[in-house]
């Protein structure tokens, strides 16, 4: 039996992980769960699954569930911030952690549970892009392993993990569904709204996450993310439009021929798969039925509209600090278009304007990493 932390309980990939370990429950048991802002949902987690531990974001929260749990008559321990994620990360009795909490506040925790020899379903791409070379090596120092959760990651993994010959790949390919604003022009963004850029056609996903869709980051990040968890170099990584998202990653060998993952868009897949490879259970998920998908169609991403993709492109070519520039950037940028605070098409601008002032560092260890993403996030704040 897995016994598992969750880091991210409350969001899409939390509630899908727990949807996932509610049909096994024989296969897996619920240790922990880390939530931030929704306290009633993470008390609603807490009845069903009784973990040991839950952490909340701070104090305040903390107090609250205390209050609320009274009732339930539960024993479970609250705690909260940087140092309970910690504590659930790296706690000796877990064998594996979901990964999940949005942005670079994963990142340490990332870490502990890496320092700690643990299985780790990855879901916070942030991390790998801010400090992936760093990751891997504490991963290979102690003996942890890294499962990406990200549908396309997910589907490279799975013909990966049955490929033993790894250097014959030619080339990575990632598929984007293009987002709500495939085929627009330059022109043509500059006057959409957030309640546009929040409707994605195929993905039930948070906030930030969704607007990245939209502006094709999160394309650029899932680029410099297969770089460090598959050993690429920026040449073996390509991007091509599927509107549909039936096909998630392809990976083509030096023979020429190629290997695919495809399957409904839904997150439930992908994790489940994550979280009991290398086997495969059974399970009542939707089934992907090609006569109700005639015609599965490709397009060239928009570099010129999506300027995001070139700045991640540019990023990975760097490396060191670039990333981790690029990603603090952009999620100060999101932030602030979320609260109407700038339009979509400045969103780029914000990221290239923190890139040409950060100072570069090609070796970064995690302290340099660390203050390249406060100093990003002070540019950003300051354009």
């Amino acid at each position: 039996m897995k016994i598992i932390s969750i880091l991210g309980s409350t969001g899409s990939i939390g509630k899908s992980t727990l949807s996932v370990i509610n049909l096994h429950p024989e296969k897996f048991k619920v240790f922990a769960l880390a939530g931030f802002n929704n306290v009633d949902l993470l008390l609603e987690q807490t009845i069903k699954f009784k973990p040991s531990f839950i952490v909340t974001k701070d104090l305040v929260s903390k107090k609250q569930l205390m209050d609320k749990l009274k009732e339930t008559k539960l024993d479970t321990v609250i705690l909260y911030g940087n140092d309970g994620y910690s504590f659930i990360a790296s706690h000796e009795e877990v064998t594996t952690v979901v990964a999940a909490i949005t942005g670079s506040a994963g990142l340490i925790s990332t870490i502990d549970a890496a320092k700690s020899g643990k299985q780790i379903l990855l879901a916070n791409k942030e991390s790998m892009v801010m400090a992936g070379d760093l990751i891997n090596k504490i991963c290979s120092e102690n003996n942890s392993t890294l499962i990406p959760v990200d549908s396309e990651h997910n589907a490279i993994f799975q013909v990966f993990s049955n490929n033993s010959d790894t250097k014959k790949i030619k080339k990575v390919i990632l598929t984007a569904s293009g987002g709500p604003f495939r085929g627009f022009t330059s022109d043509m963004l500059a006057s959409v709204t957030k309640a546009d850029a929040l409707k994605h056609p195929n993905w039930s996903m948070g906030a930030k996450i969704t607007i990245d869709s939209a502006s094709m980051m999160n394309k650029g990040l899932e680029v410099i993310e297969a770089k460090w968890l598959f050993d690429l170099n920026k040449d073996q990584i390509d991007i091509i439009v599927h509107p549909q998202s039936i096909i998630h990653s392809i990976v083509q060998f030096e023979d020429g021929s190629m290997k695919a993952q495809m399957g409904l868009p839904d997150m439930k897949l992908p994790i489940q798969y994550a979280l009991t490879y290398p086997r495969r259970l059974k399970n009542t998920f939707p089934r992907f039925d090609f006569l109700d998908y005639p015609s599965l169609t490709f397009e060239k991403p928009d570099f010129k509209a999506f300027r995001n993709l070139n700045l991640a492109f540019d990023a990975l070519a760097k490396e060191g600090n670039a990333p981790a520039v690029l990603n603090a950037a952009n999620e100060v940028a999101v932030a602030r278009f979320l609260n109407d605070q700038i339009a979509f098409v400045q969103l780029p601008d914000v990221v290239e304007y923190a890139l040409s002032r950060v100072s570069y560092q090609s070796k970064p260890d995690l302290e340099a990493h660390l203050e390249s993403d406060k100093e990003a996030r002070a540019f950003a704040l300051e354009f």
